[in-house]
């Protein structure tokens, strides 16, 4: 085998973060009754949710602003955009968000099949995540996945986030291996991609939209059985 290590990404990699997240933003919709506020639909709620938090956590990877502002100010942003008014208890919303999105358990399409194979081949399997221990820990038992993996590093264990190259050299040395005996997979072009390739490891980048950049991931994959090629 040309790599003995894989380093997966969590949320939009294996862990269906749009559809888990969509699941909880509706319990949250009709339990808040948030039409009141002037909240248009369900739908514009979470599509808003949605685009507003990746931009926030785009930003945080690139080290723009601390996680702690994505929590208090992302459901305030949320109604401001769709020019409703802020219900007072905007934080508790985000709170009641941060309890209920670790208990869905949604994998994307190919992802479980995909870790099952690597595991019966005998790679070694880790899991490298800017999310908080506790939320991962939970998204992880949650989808029944915690079995396949021998390390799971975040920011927090870290004390470093991707694409900072400290938590890539944190892993490999947690795992007893090489960069170059390692492969990391990952849907971020910043903090996966570009952050692995700073220590020398070879990238999957997971690019369903099909983006260019500048350079190139060691291999660029749609869909996620399409790594079985590769291994």
């Amino acid at each position: 085998m040309k790599y003995r290590h894989i380093f997966f990404d969590l949320d939009h990699t294996l862990w269906d973060f749009e559809r888990n997240s969509s699941e909880s933003l509706e319990e949250i919709f009709h339990q808040h009754q948030l039409a009141r506020y002037g909240i248009p639909s369900l739908e514009a709620f979470v599509c808003s949710f949605l685009k507003i938090n990746t931009a926030l956590w785009d930003a945080f990877d690139r080290g723009q602003l601390h996680h702690s502002y994505i929590r208090e100010n992302r459901f305030r942003m949320v109604f401001e955009e769709l020019g409703a008014e802020c219900p007072p208890e905007h934080t508790e919303i985000g709170e009641l968000y941060l309890t209920s999105l670790p208990t869905k358990k949604h994998l994307l399409e190919g992802a479980l099949d995909l870790l099952n194979y690597v595991s019966a081949a005998g790679y070694g399997m880790h899991i490298i995540t800017n999310g908080f221990n506790e939320i991962q820990a939970r998204k992880i038992a949650s989808s029944e996945i915690g079995h396949f993996f021998d390390h799971v590093v975040t920011f927090e264990t870290a004390s470093a986030k991707k694409p900072d190259r400290r938590i890539f050299e944190f892993a490999l040395e947690l795992a007893q291996t090489t960069a170059e005996e390692s492969l990391m997979v990952g849907d971020n072009w910043v903090a996966d991609i570009l952050g692995a390739k700073q220590v020398g490891m070879d990238t999957v980048y997971l690019n369903p939209a099909g983006l260019q950049f500048g350079e190139e991931p060691t291999y660029n994959i749609r869909r996620l059985e399409e790594l079985l090629l590769v291994l």
